[in-house]
Formats: C-alpha cells, sequence, structure tokens
C-alpha cells in the first residue's frame, strides 16, 4: 500500500447554495482570524460580518467549536493531499525513512500554525478532548513503518501498531494541547525548529534498519 487510509472521509454532497454560503463562511472566518484572532471570531459576529442569518450559521456549524473544527478540517484537507500526491519527500518518492522524517516536519509546522484553531475547535461535550475523527497520523506513521526493516528489539520484534500509536501521540497530541502560548510567542521559528528536529532524531533512532541496530 503506497498511500495512507483517508480518516477525514470525503466531503458530503451539498446543495449548491450551501457549497456557497460554507465557501463564504469559511472565508469570512479566515479574515475575521487574521484580523482579530479567534477570541473575536463567534457564532454571532460571524453571521453579522458575512451578511448571513444565525440560523444559517448555527445549521452550518452548530457550536463556535464546529466554526474552527470546519476550518481545521479545510486545511487538514489540503495537508493530506501533499501526503497523498505532493513532491517527495513527503509525498510518494522517496524512502519511508525520508518520508516518515519529512512527515514529522511538515506535521509540526501545520500544528505549530494551526495550534490557536486547534485549540478553540476542542470541544467539551466529545468524549474524547481531540474529537472523535481518526488523524492522519497514525495511518500515516503506520504504512511507513511496515515498510521499514525494522530489527527486533530487546522485546523482540516491533509492535508496528503499537509502535504507530506511540508516534502520532508523541507527533500530534503535545502539540496540539500542551504547547503553552508562551512557547509559541516566545520565538515561534525556534520552537517549531526543535520540536521538528526532535521528530527527526526520534525517528531516525526507531527507524535505523537491523543491520545497524547495536548488539
Amino acid at each position: 500500500m503506497d498511500q495512507p487510509v483517508l480518516p477525514l472521509g470525503a466531503p458530503r454532497a451539498e446543495r449548491a447554495d450551501a457549497a456557497r454560503n460554507r465557501r463564504h463562511l469559511l472565508e469570512v472566518a479566515r479574515e475575521m482570524l487574521a484580523e482579530d484572532g479567534a477570541d473575536k471570531l463567534t457564532m454571532d459576529a460571524l453571521a453579522e460580518r458575512a451578511g448571513l442569518g444565525k440560523g444559517t450559521v448555527f445549521r452550518r456549524f452548530g457550536s463556535r467549536a464546529g466554526i474552527f473544527q470546519a476550518l481545521l478540517d479545510d486545511d487538514e484537507r489540503a495537508f493530506q493531499q501533499q501526503v497523498l500526491a505532493g513532491p517527495p519527500p513527503l509525498g510518494p518518492g522517496a524512502g519511508p525513512l525520508d518520508r516518515l522524517v519529512a512527515y514529522g516536519r511538515a506535521r509540526t509546522g501545520f500544528l505549530v500554525g494551526h495550534c490557536e484553531i486547534a485549540r478553540a475547535a476542542l470541544d467539551g461535550s466529545q468524549p474524547v478532548p481531540a474529537g472523535a475523527r481518526a488523524p492522519i497520523s497514525q495511518v500515516h506513521i503506520r504504512m511507513l513503518l511496515g515498510q521499514l526493516s525494522l530489527g527486533p528489539g530487546s522485546l523482540g520484534p516491533a509492535d508496528l501498531d503499537l509502535l504507530a500509536v506511540r508516534l502520532a501521540a508523541a507527533l500530534d497530541a503535545p502539540l496540539l494541547l500542551y504547547l503553552s502560548s508562551y512557547d509559541l510567542d516566545a520565538d515561534v521559528a525556534g520552537t517549531e525548529e526543535r520540536l521538528a528536529d526532535s521528530w527527526e532524531d526520534l525517528v531516525r533512532r526507531v527507524g535505523r534498519p537491523a543491520s545497524c541496530a547495536p548488539e
């Protein structure tokens, strides 16, 4: 298998007018984010700025968190397309270890850039803090691990399924939920670079071929 499963799924079919409203609302929401930040983006403010009724915004998103979930989903699809069909090493055409490194570095940049949106998208009514939809990371990482020649460790053969869970958690969860605003405000570029470098160090250690493993 050369491509990860698409956990986001295909977009639902929409009427033409509903699709136009959705695009318009997301464009306006992005404008408001750029101008005033996430705190000023509310259901009422979005409806007023977009020139649409509050009922339309509510039916489209359901809640304030739903606005940010829709923004995040939209950008997730574009990111996933780069993983599926973009140039290597992020996209197909490079070796699995190089793709794993490139994925983590690109994902780090995506998550740091979307940290404010991701936090605002969290819905306290959901049973799982980060939402019910499976992230792309676990599926894609598991695929790439399966293409590596991993040698047995001290506990025997690698459990690739759980190793993928561990690596995905190390990549996504801390960045989305635990990276403080101070970490980002103090030095965004430096923080992102250190996180990306630490990911590369981790996966190159994990992904060493069996012939390179210490005895």
